[in-house]
């Protein structure tokens, strides 16, 4: 599944077009490497994602092509 996709169903990122301009701007890396909205992502994948002063790690653990709103967070695992 694409980056950007997977950051949208996770609700990691409210919306594709931000999860794709988050990504474009170099602020996403998926295993230590930067990322763009393309790259693919599998399960074990570790992303780390730039808000603003703020950085979050987390583990995918599922891939879905779609997940409601009370099971999107069962798709990934913050590492502290």
């Amino acid at each position: 599944m694409r980056l950007d996709k997977f950051l949208k169903v996770s609700r990691l990122i409210k919306r594709r077009t931000v999860a794709k301009d988050v990504s474009d701007a170099g602020r996403v890396s998926v295993n230590g490497k930067v990322a763009k909205p393309g790259t693919e992502i599998k399960i074990g994948d570790i992303l780390e994602i730039g808000f603003g002063p703020r950085q979050i790690r987390v583990e995918v653990l599922e891939i879905r092509e779609s997940a409601p709103a009370d099971q999107a967070k069962n798709l990934y695992r913050v590492i502290e």
